[in-house]
């Protein structure tokens, strides 16, 4: 165990102890929360929960046990489909159950362990957990994502995300139907204000932009196409959520559990459909396709069915 005593500095006055405590001592948000809710935190001798607010003065009392530093291991992931790969990129369809990289917390497969099983070598540039990772979807979101291989390739890929010259085309599936059926949500995410591993519509989030047009409408659920402007965690979720039309099947975002049990949904219906970017090497622009992949075909077939 490690621990430390330090004053609250003027600075941090008013602030979350979750938030004050990574400050202080560099921790993640995420894990500072952790080490709070174990109850590894006192504010002048007294425990506190992550929500709290911190005093100017005060003195912190924090116990903790560090954690591994997430590191990258070979797995075989068969389900995990390589749909291109050249000198440059690879890529790839993510099944549902495998995070894009190693993080805190996450002891499951991963798309870059799925790469190195396969004898497949990524960029080395970026976090050593998250080397040749440009961009990436949730572990409940299956669908496509491209890796870079060479330095040169991670380079003008992160800043075609950054400039938003990469199209990224979502299919979800959301209760009800949105009004109008086809609109941009123009919302601010940051992350939420009560809730460790949520994200919600915050007035000092960051600038997120979701485009949406209704395919098809069922009783109950519409299935959308959704261009992102932006490439927040969580973002479609985030938007459709906060409009009142959840993406069926996420109980964390307030899916209707009885709906998502009739469509035989253990996640949300949310898949990354098409990717398309110029070409790191050649400057041409490419574009991939992923089709539905089998629980939420079945879950579709269900809705067209009724």
């Amino acid at each position: 165990m490690e621990s430390r005593r330090l004053p609250v500095p003027d600075g941090l006055d008013g602030t979350r102890v979750d938030a004050a405590l990574a400050k202080m001592l560099g921790f993640s948000r995420t894990f500072a929360a952790e080490v709070v809710e174990t109850g590894g935190v006192q504010l002048d001798g007294v425990p506190v929960a992550k929500s709290d607010r911190v005093t100017a003065g005060s003195w912190l009392d924090v116990e903790w046990r560090p954690k591994e530093e997430p590191r990258v291991v070979a797995v075989e992931v068969p389900e995990l489909g390589i749909i291109h790969q050249d000198d440059d990129i690879v890529v790839v369809d993510k099944p549902v159950g495998v995070a894009a990289h190693p993080s805190l917390g996450w002891e499951g497969p991963t798309v870059l362990g799925a790469l190195l099983g396969a004898g497949v070598q990524v960029a080395t540039s970026g976090a050593a957990e998250r080397q040749g990772i440009v961009h990436r979807l949730d572990v409940g979101t299956s669908g496509l994502m491209v890796v870079a291989k060479t330095e040169r390739a991670y380079t003008l890929l992160k800043r075609a995300f950054k400039e938003r010259t990469v199209d990224k085309v979502y299919h979800a599936v959301v209760q009800g139907h949105p009004d109008p059926l086809v609109g941009t949500i123009d919302a601010p995410i940051g992350r939420h204000p009560s809730h460790s591993w949520k994200f919600a519509v915050t007035p000092d989030g960051k600038d997120s932009v979701t485009h949406y047009e209704t395919i098809e409408a069922f009783p109950g659920a519409s299935l959308l196409e959704i261009h992102l402007e932006t490439g927040r965690t969580h973002q479609i979720r985030v938007h459709m959520a906060a409009h009142r039309h959840p993406c069926v099947g996420d109980p964390l975002y307030g899916a209707d559990p009885t709906m998502s049990a009739r469509l035989g949904l253990t996640r949300q219906w949310l898949h990354a459909h098409r990717l398309a970017f110029d070409h790191p090497a050649t400057g041409e622009r490419v574009e991939f396709a992923s089709p539905y992949p089998a629980d939420l075909q079945h879950a579709l077939d269900i809705l067209r069915g009724e």
